[in-house]
């Protein structure tokens, strides 16, 4: 089997060199880009075949997927429309408290004490609570959470700039409060969270025809996991050139004149959130199920800027470079800061840990990325127009203006 020391960075580096490869082979030869999509496709779903079933390296790779698809939705908000939400975290929250609630015994009193029960497993019939299959749990997620960005975006949205990022910001930590308090609000007889404490244990995944997913077998998790990010590339890159998306490019470029153009502003932006927020409730109840908790910790607004960072890292709307930035960014946190770095300030005589400092060592690579790459890694032709301020060939594909 791969060692973690071993793997992660030759991961990383070959996800970088077929995203080029896949750019390049677009601009020449469409059906060989089509091609070599499913080989790499292939490849990535073959990658836990070579791990460890209960390894940390594999572990590192199902959070950094779950992190890919809130990167993803992310940047349909920041990316495509150009709105500066702070408050991510609220979505991926609101997704976790509905696995939370529909996938534990959390709701002691459902069913007069004998619990609720759709599509589950034989073992799990017999829990108290409320215990619904996971398929049918991620739909419900992805409607509260896209109802959730609604909401928020109501009261926002005719705001712009600054003034979005500030109110975003506070709804975040609006969530974050309430999941951390909401053992002291009791609506019909029942807590609306569990406080400190968190709910938990949380129902692990149960699909149709297979045995509920276990903690120290991991390969299901990824393959679901990649499944959900094939399914989230697929609509991001439809989004992207239909007609609602130019409208979010339109008035990320420049809202007067999208205005001028027809497009009904505060209606698109709404879109804008309502998608962005469902991506975020759909990895939030995943997550959810895989760490078999909820818990308030997990809602920080550190959080919402580390999903930030993977987008503009990677490039604002650009989608293989938000999942660029997502992979890296994710196997920073948990692969070579605590496994890697953090053996260096020992080494030189100093004492301290420097997971620590995490968030820190992040802000700095960004401060380094906008100041001499401010487009990010792969960046999105139009934005990296706007930026270097160089102009396009006319025989450019449009595949690569895309990308």
């Amino acid at each position: 089997m791969v060692s973690i020391v071993e793997l992660p960075f030759p991961v990383i580096v070959l996800i970088f060199g077929a995203l080029l490869l896949g750019r390049y082979l677009a601009r020449e030869n469409r059906r060989a880009a089509i091609g070599f999509t499913v080989a790499v496709v292939v490849w990535a779903a073959a990658v836990p075949l070579f791990l460890d079933s209960s390894g940390g390296v594999i572990e590192d790779c199902i959070i950094a997927l779950a992190y890919v698809v809130m990167a993803l939705g992310l940047n349909i908000v920041v990316g495509y429309a150009g709105l500066l939400d702070l408050g991510y975290v609220a979505f991926f929250a609101l997704g976790a408290l509905v696995m939370g609630y529909l996938g534990s015994g959390f709701v002691s009193s459902a069913g007069g004490g004998e619990g609720i029960h759709i599509f589950v497993s034989e073992a799990t019939q017999s829990l108290p609570g409320l215990h619904v299959n996971f398929l049918l749990v991620l739909v419900v997620a992805v409607v509260v959470a896209a109802i959730g960005g609604v909401l928020i975006g109501l009261p926002t949205l005719r705001l712009r700039g600054d003034y979005i990022a500030i109110v975003t910001l506070a709804f975040g930590e609006i969530i974050g409060r309430l999941v951390l308090n909401g053992d002291e609000l009791v609506v019909g007889g029942q807590k609306v969270t569990n406080g400190r404490q968190g709910i938990t244990p949380i129902d692990r995944v149960d699909l149709p025809g297979l045995e509920p997913f276990k903690s120290l077998e991991l390969k299901p998790w990824y393959w679901l996991a990649l499944a959900l990010i094939l399914l989230v590339l697929f609509v991001n890159s439809r989004l992207r050139d239909s007609r609602l998306g130019r409208a979010w490019i339109a008035i990320r470029e420049d809202e007067v004149a999208a205005a001028s153009m027809g497009i009904p502003l505060v209606r698109t932006k709404l879109m804008a959130y309502a998608t962005g927020a469902a991506f975020g409730g759909m990895s939030g109840a995943l997550l959810a199920s895989y760490y078999n908790t909820v818990n308030a910790d997990q809602f920080r607004f550190a959080f919402s800027i580390f999903i930030l960072a993977m987008v503009i890292l990677g490039g604002l709307g650009s989608i293989w470079g938000v999942v660029i930035g997502a992979v890296l960014l994710s196997f920073i946190n948990s692969y070579f800061i605590p496994d890697v770095f953090n053996e260096v300030p020992s080494k030189i005589g100093l004492d301290f840990d420097l997971t620590q400092l995490s968030f820190g060592i992040f802000g700095f690579l960004l401060v380094i990325v906008m100041v001499l790459r401010p487009e990010g890694l792969l960046p999105e032709r139009r934005r990296k127009l706007e930026l270097t301020g160089s102009v396009a060939t006319a025989d450019e594909d449009i595949f690569e203006a895309r990308a």
